[in-house]
This record gives C-alpha cells, sequence and structure tokens, in this order.
C-alpha cells in the first residue's frame, strides 16, 4: 500500500538522483585570480555574470586579482590599539593630568580624607 508521497527514497534538501534527465545546468564560467603570495583561485560565474576585478584570496585571505604579473598588493594590518592608545589619541598629557587629579578628588571626598 503506498503512503500517498509522490516522492519516496528522498530526503529534505537532497538534490535529484539524475540531474541530467530532469533539468539542464546553467552555463557558467570559470574565472582564475592570484594573489600577492602567487596563490591560485578558480572561482566559477554565470555566463552573463561580469566577474569583479578582485577576489579573496581563499589561503591567505589577502586580495587576488584577474592579472597574474601584477596582483594587487597585500592588504596593510592595522595593528593592535588598547584602550588607551585611544585615549591619548584624543587627549593631550595636561588633560589626562587634570581628569586623574579630578577623579582622585572624587575618591578622597567619598573617604572623607578631604
Amino acid at each position: 500500500m503506498s503512503s500517498g508521497s509522490a516522492i519516496r527514497g528522498s530526503r529534505i534538501g537532497s538534490s535529484p538522483m539524475r540531474p541530467d534527465e530532469r533539468s539542464e545546468p546553467a552555463p557558467r564560467r570559470e574565472v582564475t585570480y592570484w594573489c600577492a603570495a602567487g596563490h591560485e583561485v578558480e572561482v566559477r560565474f554565470a555566463a552573463d555574470v561580469v566577474p569583479p576585478d578582485t577576489w579573496d584570496c581563499t589561503r591567505c585571505g589577502q586580495p587576488g586579482g584577474l592579472d597574474r604579473n601584477n596582483p594587487p598588493g597585500r592588504l596593510r594590518a592595522e595593528p593592535y590599539k588598547s584602550h588607551l592608545a585611544y585615549v591619548k589619541e584624543r587627549r593631550s598629557d595636561a588633560d589626562g593630568e587634570a581628569i586623574l587629579a579630578e577623579a582622585l578628588a572624587k575618591v578622597r571626598r567619598r573617604r572623607g580624607r578631604d
């Protein structure tokens, strides 16, 4: 006796068993990108799409270009900055001394030392 299911023997998200019988794949082309480290990345795009000028390398993460002999330069990695480094960019040493003196005065008042 049949269970009434039209699609037997398959699961959700599975592809057709024989795609060549039911559909034809979309036309596509392969584009190759090269990064500054010499890595080669092949990406498939639809045939009617204009490929981007750069694509991130899957091995090193640097940008790759379409010209093998002239790849884009490496990305400049910004060094880690602490919170104190950002504060020092915004405030001068004199401002820091004034803020510290004000904070210490508040603490001393709270503790009854002033």
